[in-house]
């Protein structure tokens, strides 16, 4: 029996934003979206041609205080083939939360505290 992985999902306080600094932070655009019928819930599924894994982003109307995301012990990882460039870009909209010089790797927040995980592309 095998899996595959095909989302993950994070709750979001402020959907626009997050849909605004995904796309600038990462290029990950909508690629689709659900609507409860009751407008308590919006769904927004966010991918790139790079692979079919997407990110969920949950907004839910009547949730009234940040996420707890306890230690952010947790994140996804993204790989990028100008790690340089990706470092500037993040630098300059500073979002970056923690680098790892060593190892060659740096994290940035998105606006409701998650980490991303930032790698070079391996050679």
């Amino acid at each position: 029996m095998k899996f595959k992985m095909i989302h993950e999902n994070y709750n979001v306080k402020d959907l626009q934003k997050s849909l605004d600094f995904y796309r600038e932070a990462l290029g990950l655009t909508e690629i689709r979206r659900k609507v409860a019928g009751d407008e308590s819930f919006i769904i927004v599924y966010v991918g790139n041609e790079e692979t079919g894994f997407e990110l969920e982003l949950t907004w839910l109307r009547d949730f009234d205080r940040p996420y707890n995301l306890g230690d952010c012990e947790f994140h996804l990882a993204f790989e990028t083939e100008d790690y340089e460039a990706a470092h500037a870009k993040h630098a300059a909209m500073g979002c970056i939360c923690f680098e790892n010089p060593s190892m060659g790797i740096y994290f940035i927040q998105d606006p409701d505290g998650y980490w991303l995980e930032i790698v070079p592309a391996k050679k």
